[in-house]
């Protein structure tokens, strides 16, 4: 267990008024969670301090070889005030893999749960109380060694910041028109996409720039070499549900993010009654399922979101609308079930909360 040392920040910010104006990431809490890797020494000195800027050489190993990993994760207030971590282990485990990957000492996953919890809980007042906010927790670390070698840095921080978010669907959930990406890819067997990394979301620009140019909100990207099997939307796993009630989403390869909104999903989804399935799912095969009205809704999962409708896909030039239009029935029930049990408004079945003391 560690023996975190906490100092209090002395001039704490006025918090927000206006929850419904809080947004995105632009406002950050009193403090922060850091904690240091030396060789030789491992892991030392976990400590909260207040909230500000780190001093950093200008040749810092993360900012010209990208030696870094992150997580996206959030704690809720229930209608009864407590705070709530949904699945913190899940992310912990998945930044461990995520170091391997990069060359990263790993920090133990009961270690990056303590880490959090502790943070968070100084920080309980900034977790919003309006009907879906909540507080967005970003842990990540850095190599912070000095020199222009490209090697594994032997020096690293693990920082843990808050940021009060607004409720994503403020106006309701409204569907989306996302593009088939078929020049750019995302990741390719052998790299990172299987990794929660920087790389991966700095090398999507690009085709996201241009599909909101085109008036879509978001990129389907498909396999890195045959550029044939759908892989994800955006930054968000994505999932189509069949007639006959399979909810069927593109299996793990390597250059897939093992979301843990996507395995909720499928653990819920099959505690439900629903069929599951992970599959490699070929573009044309699903093109055509749509146009037989075999599919008849389709969503991307993720943190933010946690369920972001899709109602047309645009291929090779051609815009193939899917169901009615609207929220499909089963993605919606699966988005009121999921963050009933992330807000505590229903029984968690799955044994997925974590109350943070």
């Amino acid at each position: 267990m560690l023996e975190i040392k906490i100092e209090k920040n002395r001039q704490p910010k006025e918090k927000p008024t206006d929850e419904t104006r809080l947004g995105f990431g632009k406002l950050f809490t009193d403090h922060m969670f850091l904690m240091d890797y030396a060789e030789g020494q491992g892991w030392h000195d976990p400590r909260i301090l207040p909230y500000g800027p780190l001093a950093m050489d200008p040749a810092t190993t993360v900012f010209h070889y990208a030696q870094e990993v992150f997580e996206g994760m959030k704690a809720y207030r229930t209608a009864e005030g407590e705070i709530q971590l949904f699945r913190p282990e899940c992310n912990g485990q998945r930044m461990v893999d995520t170091c391997d990957r990069m060359c990263i000492p790993a920090i133990p996953v009961e270690d990056y749960v303590q880490a959090v919890a502790a943070l968070v809980d100084l920080e309980r007042d900034w977790v919003p109380h309006a009907d879906g906010a909540s507080l967005y927790i970003r842990p990540f670390i850095i190599g912070t060694d000095v020199g222009l070698g490209v090697h594994a840095s032997k020096s690293y921080k693990f920082i843990i910041i808050c940021s009060p978010s607004g409720a994503y669907y403020a106006e309701g959930i409204n569907p989306v028109r996302i593009y088939v990406e078929d020049e750019y890819i995302r990741a390719a067997p052998g790299l990172t996409g299987f990794c929660k990394c920087g790389g991966n979301y700095a090398a999507s620009i690009k085709a996201g720039a241009l599909a909101e140019e085109k008036g879509f909100a978001q990129v389907l990207w498909l396999d890195g070499v045959e550029q044939r099997y759908i892989e994800e939307v955006g930054a968000m796993n994505m999932m189509f549900v069949y007639e006959d009630q399979r909810i069927v989403t593109p299996a793990l390869n390597g250059s897939i993010l093992p979301g843990i909104t996507r395995d909720s999903v499928l653990k819920l989804g099959k505690q439900m009654g629903y069929g599951t399935e992970e599959a490699h799912m070929e573009i044309h095969d699903v093109i055509a399922d749509i146009k037989a009205g075999k599919i008849t809704e389709a969503f991307g999962t993720g943190t933010a979101a946690v369920v972001s409708p899709v109602n047309k896909i645009c291929f090779k030039g051609e815009e193939i609308g899917i169901g009615n239009g609207s929220i499909g029935k089963i993605t919606q029930k699966l988005y009121d079930t999921l963050t009933g049990i992330q807000f505590g408004k229903i029984d968690d079945p799955m044994g997925w909360i974590v109350k943070v003391k």
